[in-house]
């Protein structure tokens, strides 16, 4: 039977508790509301200063018809006639955010991070990745015709190892990386990969998913906020965490974005981003400029559940609202968060291979959204569960 070895690879994953579902649920503000009527407070969501959750709110500077009367599609892709003048508005405002040239729009933020390393690595090249980057990056990694080598997450040492090895052998040297790791809170080590890669001629391609609209004096991400953005050429982003809206897009000097333009797959081989998407990302970055308490919320928050669970970590990954719980065991996981649920908690269990074997986690995601009474019952529902043996040091 043509399907048999499905069958057989759904049996494997549910013995291994690996098995998974959509699951239809609605959200209000922060409370995720679960297809038997539960109203569970949402720590999954990457709503980081809860502008997804509050969707009809226009802000100061903004008048209330801008996303009315918009059309629901954008009808081509943006080389044939789906780029408006609404789009180009946004990646001018990406441009600035970002301090760069210019900017593009990709229809999500995958196929921004997937398009333009398949497309900016050609045959001839060499990708220095980290291993624990986004699937979106590892896949532009294999479709790309450059050689790659996978570096031991965030170990400059062997990134420096690599480059005096094997840069004289390539005509370019990428390295790319995520800057805030969506599994692990983790930030990377800019400011070491920027002075390696002026030391060896090689190009940095960072992704700013996790970090765009949270960290920098002015939401820039983790490039503004160690001072490296004019060293870090290509910055990748989305509009789908704190901007509160969908789509990707790629902030770059002129050139690399008229590259991408002539050349990258998923941009010219996609519809553009609808319109009510762009008005949504507008809207949300105008948000962002009027109203940094919203970040410094949500990183005031990262910074207490931190604490109260007894996690260190320096700053700038302190204050990422994105913290694992590292369990180990997929049984474990699925139990605590269970157990969680019970409490009125949504808090996910991420499970291989969506991380390592062994590595199994609960992933508490933070929203400026979430109010002081429901981060301090969390804590204690966390608490409940976990015992000082189990106590997680990540």
């Amino acid at each position: 039977m043509a399907f048999e070895h499905l069958f057989q690879s759904q049996s494997q994953r549910r013995r291994e508790h690996r098995d998974r579902v959509l699951v239809p649920r609605q959200c209000d503000g922060t409370i995720l509301i679960e297809p038997d009527g539960s109203r569970l407070i949402n720590f999954g969501s990457n709503d980081y200063l809860g502008l997804a959750a509050c969707p009809d709110s226009v802000p100061d500077g903004m008048s209330a018809d801008f996303s009315n009367g918009l059309p629901s599609g954008s009808t081509a892709s943006a080389l044939v006639c789906g780029w408006s003048d609404l789009h180009q508005q946004l990646a001018d405002d990406l441009a600035t955010l970002e301090s760069t040239e210019a900017a593009v729009l990709f229809p999500s933020g995958f196929a921004a991070c997937c398009g333009t390393v398949a497309t900016l690595a050609e045959k001839g090249d060499l990708i220095l990745s980290d291993a624990l980057n986004h699937a979106s990056l590892i896949d532009g990694c294999r479709l790309s015709r450059a050689d790659c080598l996978v570096y031991p997450h965030r170990d400059v040492s062997v990134v420096e190892q690599l480059l005096q090895t094997h840069r004289a052998k390539y005509a370019r040297v990428w390295i790319v990386t995520d800057t805030v790791f969506s599994m692990d809170g983790h930030t990377a080590p800019l400011v070491a990969l920027c002075d390696l890669a002026e030391e060896h001629d090689a190009t940095l391609i960072v992704d700013e998913a996790h970090a765009t609209g949270v960290l920098g004096a002015s939401g820039g991400g983790l490039c503004e906020h160690l001072g490296v953005r004019q060293r870090v050429a290509i910055r990748i982003g989305t509009l789908s965490k704190a901007i509160g809206a969908q789509g990707g897009f790629v902030a770059a000097p002129a050139i690399v974005v008229d590259h991408l333009i002539n050349h990258c797959r998923t941009l010219i081989f996609s519809t553009a981003l609808a319109p009510s998407a762009v008005a949504a990302g507008r809207s949300g970055l105008l948000q962002i400029r009027q109203h940094p308490e919203r970040r410094e919320r949500v990183r005031a928050l990262a910074q207490r559940l931190r604490a109260d669970l007894g996690l260190t970590c320096d700053e700038p990954e302190n204050s990422v609202p994105i913290v694992p719980i590292p369990l180990g065991s997929e049984r474990v996981a699925l139990t605590i968060s269970r157990e969680l649920r019970e409490l009125g908690f949504y808090v996910p269990a991420i499970r291989p291979p969506t991380v390592p074997e062994n590595g199994s986690r609960l992933r508490i995601s933070l929203s400026a959204a979430h109010r002081d009474d429901q981060l301090q019952r969390l804590t204690q529902g966390l608490q409940k569960f976990l015992g000082e043996n189990q106590r997680p040091d990540f």
